[in-house]
């Protein structure tokens, strides 16, 4: 564990070495405060149950096309934990006062899930909107100390057209891999990471369980995302054929574009993981 988050620093001051002031880095790498901080943002995804089952026109009894409006949903989560011990995970930190600032200005707080989380969706919350282009800072205060991280120009959207094929509806037979490709970054900027969740939709719209994802999970594992990106950068991206097991489902295959910001503080490990991306989201239908 001491070994992999030593790595980690090592990869983030590497990576952008102009950026690695020698005595803030040294007090980062030497921090035992860790956060993991995400944004993240999937859109509203209109769909026909008609349509994607293959049954054309998808029309109601009362002429109008029928449509089912899958909920988009915004959230801001936060970790907070130390890393003290030789090989034990971060262990959260209570008590503290979370606050999610966006654009140094509007500010929202994050309320305690318990065992080191914070929180809050958009779920009845118009104070929480994802922003092209924003500066998102996560703070946490804890007994008298303050922690930043933060992320710097939110990606866009990126648009995967092997989502979106003439009529709108990927079909493919069921546990069979898909696959396709990402545009080329910018030149001389890095391919933002890419997240990848698959989730099974009911006819009335309602998400199950998901069936795939490769979106870290655990706070240790956002610490080897920093570590080792890569992964997470391919142009090509496979979603193995366990993700679509059932025959006449039909499946959000959602796609999240996102960008990797730093600690500000020198008091926060360097290590620590700070996101904030937006999502494409595709339909597909098995057979």
């Amino acid at each position: 564990m001491k070994r992999l988050l030593l790595f980690s620093a090592v990869s983030a001051c590497f990576l952008a070495p102009l950026a690695c002031d020698l005595e803030k880095t040294a007090n980062q790498i030497s921090a035992e405060t860790v956060m993991v901080g995400t944004m993240l943002s999937t859109p509203d995804v209109p769909f026909s149950p008609e349509v994607a089952a293959g049954f054309d026109g998808g029309v109601n009894p009362d002429g109008g096309l029928y449509n089912v409006t899958i909920p988009g949903q915004t959230a801001a989560i936060v970790f907070l934990g130390t890393r003290k011990g030789e090989n034990s995970a971060p262990q959260g930190l209570t008590g503290a006062t979370v606050t999610l600032q966006i654009n140094g200005t509007q500010k929202v707080p994050l309320p305690s899930d318990g065992s080191g989380s914070y929180s809050r969706t958009n779920n009845g919350d118009d104070s929480l909107e994802y922003q092209d282009g924003a500066t998102y800072q996560f703070i946490a205060d804890h007994q008298g100390q303050q922690y930043v991280g933060q992320v710097k120009n939110a990606p866009t959207r990126e648009n995967i057209p092997a989502l979106h094929p003439p009529g709108g509806i990927v079909r493919k037979q069921a546990n069979t891999e898909l696959s396709f490709d990402r545009a080329d970054p910018p030149q001389d900027q890095d391919r933002t990471l890419g997240f990848v969740t698959v989730v099974p939709v009911s006819d009335n719209g309602q998400r199950g369980e998901p069936t795939y994802t490769n979106a870290p999970k655990a706070p240790l594992d956002f610490l080897k995302l920093v570590a080792v990106p890569t992964e997470w950068r391919a142009k090509r991206v496979t979603i193995p054929g366990s993700a679509f097991p059932q025959a006449n489902q039909t499946y959000m295959v959602i796609f999240q574009a996102v960008r990797l910001g730093d600690p500000e503080t020198d008091n926060l490990f360097i290590g620590s993981a700070l996101l904030a991306g937006t999502a494409d989201v595709g339909v597909v239908r098995t057979y």
